[in-house]
């Protein structure tokens, strides 16, 4: 974030590394999301396995001990869920990002929850924050924004030729899983996330 001047704004329930064990889960916009929130606190992130593949960013994300899931692969899920909760049993921070997809910043898709199971089997929390660039005049950047068919050399371009760009990144009260199910840990997640948003 610093090699790319981008600034980061953090509020509310913000993690330190004292934070073991959690699952994180925001919206998602950008691959800058991923370096925005390990500025705050180092996770492991469950990434889609075709990003693997991707110059520069899949081999950093491989060192970064990412856990990739097969999406196409229905049986991936419960081996993805298993390492999940193994991992945070073990202590570590997991993070995903439920839409499943990127956006330009103004909308919120709905949220997929199976990997919600994981905090679920671990008994840990789930700790949902929002993640917004802001223009100056506080409308969104969506300059930032890694979505539809932007390359990743076309993104690189428009952020560095950002002037002074910032990430916000909200931190909402974490959610203990006990006592609830995926669907409906899913659903709180994304109504707290939207809050911060201002989105529905």
């Amino acid at each position: 974030m610093g090699i790319l001047n981008i600034r980061v704004v953090a509020t509310g329930h913000v993690p330190n590394e004292q934070v073991r064990g959690a699952m994180f889960v925001a919206n998602h916009i950008s691959w800058l999301d991923i370096h925005a929130l390990n500025s705050m606190r180092t996770v492991r992130f469950i990434a889609k396995s075709d990003i693997r593949s991707w110059p520069v960013l899949g081999w950093l994300m491989a060192q970064a001990n990412t856990l990739f899931i097969e999406r196409d692969k229905k049986q991936d899920a419960s081996r993805i869920v298993a390492t999940a909760t193994q991992s945070l049993q073990a202590g570590d921070c997991l993070c995903y990002f439920p839409e499943g997809t990127t956006t330009d910043g103004n909308e919120l898709r709905p949220f997929k929850g199976s990997l919600m199971q994981a905090a679920i089997d671990a008994h840990t929390d789930i700790r949902p924050f929002s993640i917004r660039y802001p223009n100056p005049d506080g409308s969104t950047n969506i300059a930032m924004a890694y979505h539809n068919d932007t390359t990743m050399w076309q993104s690189l371009l428009m952020i560095l030729g950002q002037r002074h760009p910032v990430v916000e990144l909200n931190f909402a009260a974490p959610i203990a899983s006990a006592g609830h199910e995926r669907r409906g840990l899913c659903l709180m997640a994304r109504q707290s996330i939207a809050a911060k948003l201002d989105l529905h």
